[in-house]
């Protein structure tokens, strides 16, 4: 396996290069730095880029004998900056920040172990709070298939870096969709694992009372399993990478169109085009198909926002010097004061029913795919610089992603072609309790028979940023 340009190779790939001693670590972590300083300047995906250390890291890295060599030996790794790195401080798209990180976070510390380079920390909202990437502390990253559309957050930075060879694979967290969304508008594959399977340790705040997980995005569905490979508690015996090789012979699969609720969200002919296109994918691989409805009640909606106001709430409050936060942040904080602790605690008690009423749908069927957003991916110039109630309002982008935050179950979201005006489109694949494997099963068939574009094919690149 050769290739002139390795950054138009997903990580998996660059791993095997690496081994064979076809391609160096410092050759690739060089190439990576060499993107960053060439695309960074306009898509801004990076608050810091730890280039010093990552080239002396590569160093050390190339010393190690082949046979010694770790799976993800060399791969150069993003940080969503809501995550601990030692050294470095957690900003969290905000100038509210604290001291710098005395150790790494458990997420970071385990791919270091797997050998990894660490090559910087991404851009977020402050406090991680919207579906865009965007602060007055750190600016605004943009889409790179189109510098004048967002890329969605809050997992923005994170997701621009990889769909630009600016890192191999990135580590991100969602909340509410904050994986899922930036991986559909940037072509990515992002799952967000089943909650707890990646354990938090090191992230900045709370967990929004349950509602965060970390997980990755990725070019390849298999560079997703070694990344869990690498981090996951409560992996298969044989590992997520080693699973994709025997899926079983036929999935049922579920497609469930209709939204959460009062999410205000509806299917349009773009989500309807995105799910035909995988549809026909998964007939030609013969699986079975059939239409369910997910019965998420009335208060599926409600409970998650609860929890997800009292996080952010939680979390401005934690801030190392509230004065420095933005007026829009402080004012969510505050609608969140109004909501009393009892009406916290019912949401958080009230899960096991919400999960029972949607579980119910898995009755006849092992995954289910529903939309993942209605809109067309958001002009940057319409996104909202301030007001909280208007941020909630237009929150709702990737209204089917939030209810399996709400019950902690894995969700991914796979590219699912492009659209007329050859941005990407994306449907979201939905799994039983702890079944992450049937979706990277699912999903690596997928990518196998109709392959997503690579760094060097996107786009954008010869588009210049509004």
């Amino acid at each position: 396996m050769t290739s002139d340009d390795p950054l138009a190779l997903d990580a998996t790939a660059q791993a095997q290069l690496i081994r064979s001693g076809q391609l160096s670590v410092r050759e690739l972590v060089a190439a990576t730095l060499a993107a960053i300083d060439r695309l960074d300047p306009t898509l801004n995906a990076y608050r810091v880029v730890m280039a010093e250390q990552a080239l002396d890291d590569a160093e050390k890295l190339d010393q190690v004998r082949p046979e010694a060599r770790l799976p993800l030996h060399g791969i150069p790794i993003a940080i969503k900056d809501d995550t601990d790195i030692a050294g470095q401080i957690t900003a969290c798209g905000s100038k509210a920040f604290g001291a710098s990180a005395t150790s790494d976070a458990a997420v970071v510390g385990r791919l270091r172990t797997a050998g990894a380079v660490i090559i910087g920390k991404t851009n977020v909202p402050e406090l991680t709070l919207w579906p865009w990437t965007s602060s007055h502390a750190w600016g605004t990253t943009r889409n790179p298939w189109n510098p004048a559309t967002t890329p969605g957050g809050s997992s923005g930075g994170s997701a621009v870096a990889v769909a630009t060879g600016m890192a191999s694979m990135a580590l991100g967290s969602d909340g509410g969709g904050s994986v899922r969304y930036p991986a559909a508008l940037t072509g990515l594959f992002g799952i967000k694992p089943q909650r707890d399977r990646i354990p938090l340790d090191g992230h900045h705040g709370g967990a929004w009372h349950g509602l965060i997980a970390y997980g990755p995005l990725t070019r390849s569905v298999r560079d997703a399993a070694a990344f869990l490979d690498a981090t996951a508690d409560g992996a298969p015996p044989n590992g997520y990478l080693q699973g994709l090789d025997s899926p079983p012979g036929s999935f049922r699969i579920g497609i469930a169109l209709d939204p959460p609720p009062g999410s205000g969200a509806h299917v349009t002919d773009r989500a309807n085009e995105a799910i035909d296109h995988v549809a026909n994918l998964l007939r030609d691989l013969g699986h079975q198909l059939s239409t369910v409805r997910i019965d998420y009640g009335r208060g599926a909606l409600w409970n998650s926002t609860v929890r997800y106001l009292k996080g952010a709430q939680h979390d401005a409050d934690q801030a190392a010097d509230p004065n420095q936060l933005e007026p829009r942040t402080r004012r969510l904080a505050g609608l969140a004061r109004l909501i009393p602790p009892r009406t916290l605690n019912r949401a958080r008690q009230g899960e096991g029913v919400i999960a029972e009423r949607i579980n119910k749908a898995f009755a006849d069927v092992d995954l289910i795919i529903t939309p993942i957003t209605f809109k067309p991916v958001p002009e940057i110039d319409n996104l909202p610089e301030s007001g909280a109630l208007r941020s909630l309002r237009i929150s709702n982008v990737s209204a089917w992603s939030i209810p399996w935050n709400t019950i902690g179950q894995p969700a991914a979201s796979i590219p699912a072609g492009t659209g007329t005006t050859g941005e990407p489109r994306a449907v979201q694949l939905c799994g039983r309790p702890n079944d992450e494997l049937a979706i990277l099963q699912l999903a690596h068939q997928l990518q196998t028979i109709a392959p997503w574009p690579t760094p060097s094919s996107r786009p954008s690149r010869g588009r210049d940023a509004r």
